[in-house]
C-alpha cells in the first residue's frame, strides 16, 4: 500500500511530453526494465531490459548496463532528455546506477 502511494505521489509531478519523454525504471527480483515514454501519445519510444539476455554480475551492475543500453536507444530515437520516473524506488544503489550510466552515454535529466 505505501509502495503504491509513494509511486502515484511521484508520478503526480511528473508526464513525458513529446519534447521531454519520462524515464521510467522498473526492478523485479531478477531483471529491471527501462522504457522511455511519450505520455501524450501513450507511445513507448525506447526499451531496454535484462529479460533475454545473459548479462552477469551484480543486480547494481546490470542496471548501469541498462542505463548506457537505454540512453544508446535513446540517442537513436532522437531523444537527448528526458524526465526521470523513479516510481516508488528511492534514488540510490541500483536506481543511481541506472541514472549515472544513462548521464555518462549523454542522457540528460
Amino acid at each position: 500500500m505505501k509502495k503504491e502511494f509513494r509511486a502515484k505521489r511521484t508520478r503526480a509531478k511528473i508526464t513525458g511530453t513529446t519534447e521531454r519523454p519520462r524515464l521510467t525504471v522498473s526492478f523485479s527480483n531478477q531483471h529491471i526494465i527501462a522504457q522511455i515514454i511519450d505520455d501524450e501519445k501513450q507511445k513507448t519510444l525506447a526499451y531496454a531490459t535484462t529479460v533475454g539476455s545473459k548479462m552477469a554480475g551484480s543486480k547494481t551492475e546490470k542496471a548501469a548496463l541498462i542505463g548506457a543500453e537505454i540512453a544508446k536507444k535513446a540517442k537513436t530515437a532522437k531523444i537527448k532528455k528526458v524526465v526521470f520516473d523513479r516510481g516508488s524506488k528511492l534514488y540510490a544503489g541500483r536506481m543511481s546506477a541506472l541514472a549515472d550510466a544513462a548521464r555518462k552515454e549523454g542522457l540528460e535529466f
